[in-house]
């Protein structure tokens, strides 16, 4: 039952911090295509893993990064206001490259079955 409530609750955070990162982060450095890919809070849901994933330029995901820790009191605020709970945890921003990787091994993928239809 305990990881059910947990699952939701992530479930919940993703949800609610896409939306703040779309519509209220103005900060330059956090721009392009920003996808959460998952969160995983503590049990006590004092702090949370946010996993992002940013599709761009090599050095996009860093720079979003920072910009999202640096933004971090802001999208805590915000986070408390949209969600309810009686904890809102402390966020940690990872970078995720599991998106970028995905699509370059289907892009491999593609060009053997493209070499093997040419011979």
């Amino acid at each position: 039952m305990q990881n059910e409530r947990i699952r939701k609750i992530n479930e919940e955070i993703r949800r609610i911090l896409s939306d703040i990162i779309r519509n209220d982060i103005k900060d330059p450095r956090v721009g392009g295509m920003v996808s959460i890919v998952r969160v995983d809070a503590s049990k006590d849901l004092r702090h949370a893993k946010v996993y992002i994933s940013v599709m761009g330029e090599e050095n996009d995901g860093e720079r979003t990064i920072e910009g999202l820790t640096k933004a971090a009191g802001f999208i805590r605020r915000e986070l408390g206001q949209k969600m309810s709970a009686y904890y809102v945890p402390e966020l940690t921003f990872v970078l995720d490259d599991s998106i970028e990787y995905s699509i370059d091994i289907s892009q491999k993928i593609n060009e053997l079955h493209k070499d093997r239809e040419d011979t």
